[in-house]
Order: C-alpha cells, then structure tokens, then sequence
C-alpha cells in the first residue's frame, strides 16, 4: 500500500512516516500543497494523508476541489482543530479525522482500514516524443521498444518525464532517486545520466541545461 503524507511540522512527518513504512507501507512525503499536488500528478496511492492546516492554505479546501473533479483516494486528516463543526467540515470531504495529539499505532489502524475501503487511482502514462513511461506496470518503451531500466533510472526518468519538457535541478533528481544524503556535486547522477542516455539511444532526448540539470526535449 503507497501513502501521500502532507505535514510541514518536520519532526511530525518523520514520526508519522517512521511508523507507516514500519507498519509495512511505501511512503511519499510533501511539506505543503504544491508537493502534494506533484506527487500525486505522477503517482497513484491508496491513501492520503494530510494535515489540516498547512502553508499555502486549507488542505481541506484543496481536498474538496480534487473530490468535485471525481478524486477518489480516501484521505485522513491530521489537525489540532477539535470543535465539532471542524469534524463535520473534515468528514465532509475527508473519509477520517483525527485530533492531534494522536497514539501512532491509531493513525497506522486508521489507515490501514482507508486503504481497505478504497482502491488506487490510475496512474496517468508519461511520454514526451516516442519516449512513453507507464508508471502503474513500471514499463518504459522508446519507440515500442522496452527498455531495461534500474529502479534509480526508472525514477530519474519519471521526473523529468514529469516535468513536460521543463528543466530539473540536478538536487532534485538527486533526491528522487537517492534515499540517503547525496552531495550535489557528487557524480552519482553523472554516471545515471550517462547510463540512461545509451538505454534511451539516437536521436538524443535527454538534454544537459548548464547550471541547472536536464531536461527532456
């Protein structure tokens, strides 16, 4: 099972996503709305989990605006508000609510039964060119022809599969594929990139913006 964890209190979201991965669930983590509304562009999860208040607004005005357009992913809200009318207004649009402070094991029982009421939502195909990525399979394809990608590669290209033709920043790149603390200048990504450029093949796709990162074009 794959969660989204939105929580800009830094110590909250490693307590929550130490307790969901040792719980046994994949975790992405966003600190705000514009990371969560990445994540979930590109990916497909069986619950979302977000705090209530956060910068840049109201998760729950945002949640209401995705559940108007069909969103299906069930979501459980974190928040510090207890009155009843914000329980009713969460419940609303939300399928859990839960006041903070919280017992982990609770939040793990909690989203354990989301993730058995709901189902994961599609996982849109990314493609640029006759470069096309299937996220869901885990397939990528240059010109109807597989290619044999690590899980590193595979999530390089899926960012900048991501990004439409806009370039990404080399730290960005370095943090999709890499758990632990990469330095930017290591050339970890170097020696990816140069991987990846053979899989992908002529004509050239994957592109260097000096100073920035890459791009594909």
């Amino acid at each position: 099972m794959r969660i989204l964890l939105t929580e800009d209190d830094e110590g909250l979201r490693l307590a929550v996503d130490v307790s969901l991965r040792g719980a046994g669930f994949a975790v992405d983590t966003a600190v705000d709305l514009p990371d969560a509304d990445e994540a979930l562009s590109v990916n497909g999860y069986d619950c979302a989990v977000f705090d209530r208040m956060l910068p840049g607004g109201d998760a729950l005005r945002y949640v209401a605006e995705r559940r108007r357009a069909g969103w299906p992913v069930p979501v459980l809200f974190l928040t510090g508000r207890d009155a009843v009318s914000d329980r009713i207004d969460g419940l609303a649009w939300g399928d859990d609510y839960l006041g903070k402070p919280f017992a982990m094991s609770e939040l793990v029982a909690r989203v354990r039964s989301l993730c058995r009421r709901g189902g994961t939502s599609p996982t849109p195909v990314l493609w640029i060119g006759d470069l096309e990525l299937d996220p869901g399979r885990h397939e990528a394809r240059r010109a109807g022809r597989a290619l044999a990608l690590t899980a590193k590669e595979f999530a390089v290209l899926r960012r900048l599969l991501a990004a439409g033709g806009e370039p990404v920043r080399r730290s960005e790149l370095i943090a999709t594929a890499w758990d632990e603390l990469v330095p930017p200048a290591s050339n970890v990504l170097d020696v990816l990139i140069a991987q990846l450029r053979r899989k992908l093949g002529p004509p050239a796709v994957l592109h260097t913006v000096r100073g920035v990162g890459y791009l594909l074009r």
